[in-house]
């Protein structure tokens, strides 16, 4: 899913945004600072990624937790709502992978 040459946008059902699903794989093992989330996902602006966020953090998915003092720190996790969705997605991400050529295919054709 996070190999340049994976073509993410490939699975036909998507959970949110483009990102959504992304950022939702990269807090699967635990909270994570805004840097820490863009490493992964290359390609993605600060601009969207924040915005991937607040969709996510509004829909229920992602807690936003503001560590205070010198520095602030701030870290991104998800709620047991977000992590309910890791067993559905992860089924999605072995449907694709079993589908990969169909899908290939079909997406060659319509061009």
């Amino acid at each position: 899913m996070f190999d340049p040459v994976c073509p993410s946008d490939l699975s036909p059902i998507r959970v949110g945004d483009k990102w959504a699903g992304m950022i939702i794989r990269c807090l699967e093992q635990g909270p994570r600072r805004f840097s820490e989330l863009r490493a992964p996902l290359r390609g993605i602006t600060a601009k969207v990624l924040t915005q991937s966020l607040r969709g996510l953090e509004r829909n229920g998915l992602v807690v936003r937790t503001v560590h205070a003092g010198p520095p602030r720190r701030v870290e991104y996790g998800l709620t047991p709502l977000g992590r309910s969705l890791l067993e559905p997605m992860a089924a999605l991400c072995a449907w694709t992978e079993e589908h990969w050529d169909e899908l290939l295919d079909a997406r060659e054709t319509a061009i």
